[in-house]
């Protein structure tokens, strides 16, 4: 074995992984995560065997694990991930140099995802249940979820944020906030609520974005409800953004406030609900800070 490939195989890949094998790793999951921005069907466990025939006695779990850690070396890089490839952390070098690379070149994806994170959202999908669109809230491989304070620290090679370009589209966010709406009155109808559902106001639209929350709701006995919402077309593990604003006025009204994310937004939304701090509930990570010579 020559020195590069000992390397290779010591230093870059101490889980053995040869550089032909992430490679082709890394093709097949972008090849996923193009169909799934086009709504093109595909079948993950058909991706998993075909994939393995291509590699070194590689196991199902195996190939799963690796997976995950490229969905997180493209949330790390501002990209949307393949949903049911859960972030898993603690990859290896040669893995995202490769992922890296690979983002650099990859125009045709980069068409895909602009196209995804710019595009209007016209309508709110008609939803036969709307409570059922509720869901627990996601069990991130850290123990709390990820939060955006500014925009993400970039890298030479990948230069844009597509996380924080589908964040400011406010065509997507204003859908968000109105189905948040709907289910919001739909909530307290069904807990016998009639006349608290019909005070429930959009005060972002009413009265702007400096309150910290888009919809002021109540709880059925009569209690505000301060409601943030924040929506994605991606992923329940998409990091989100929050302004310094929103996240200290879920301090200061820790009791009443409640963050919807909206996720899979388009033909079958759903959301999850944190309550409280935003301290608290996720992990936030500050890139950008106001400075003054000192």
């Amino acid at each position: 074995m020559d020195f590069v490939s000992l390397f290779y195989k010591i230093v870059l890949v101490p889980d053995g992984w040869s550089p032909e094998e992430v490679e082709v790793t890394v093709t097949d999951y972008f090849e996923m995560l193009s169909k799934e921005l086009r709504d093109e069907p595909f079948n993950k466990a058909e991706h998993n065997r075909a994939l393995r025939r291509l590699l070194n006695n590689r196991s199902h779990g195996a190939v799963e694990r690796k997976h995950q850690n490229i969905s997180a070396i493209l949330i790390e890089a501002g990209y949307p991930y393949v949903d049911g490839y859960k972030p898993l952390g603690n990859y290896q070098d040669l893995l995202q140099m490769i992922v890296l690379k690979r983002l650099a070149i990859a125009k045709d994806l980069d068409t895909e995802v602009a196209r995804a994170v710019a595009q209007p959202a016209l309508e709110i999908p008609h939803l036969e249940d709307l409570l059922a669109i509720q869901v627990q809230p996601p069990a991130a491989e850290t123990k709390s979820l990820r939060l955006r304070d500014q925009a993400m620290i970039r890298t030479e090679s990948v230069p844009r944020n597509y996380l924080e370009l589908e964040a400011k589209n406010h065509s997507l966010g204003r859908a968000g906030e109105l189905l948040a709406l709907r289910f919001e009155r739909e909530r307290l109808l069904h807990a016998g609520a009639p006349k608290l559902a019909a005070d429930i106001r959009h005060v972002s639209e009413i009265e702007g974005d400096y309150l910290g929350y888009d919809i002021l709701s109540f709880e059925p006995d009569g209690r505000e409800r301060l409601i943030e919402v924040k929506t994605t077309r991606f992923g329940a593990l998409t990091p989100f953004f929050a302004s310094r604003n929103e996240v200290d006025i879920s301090q200061q009204r820790a009791a009443e406030y409640q963050l919807y994310r909206v996720f899979t937004f388009g033909s079958r939304p759903r959301l999850f609900t944190l309550a409280g701090s935003l301290r608290k509930s996720c992990r936030l990570d500050a890139f950008t800070y106001e400075a003054v010579p000192a």
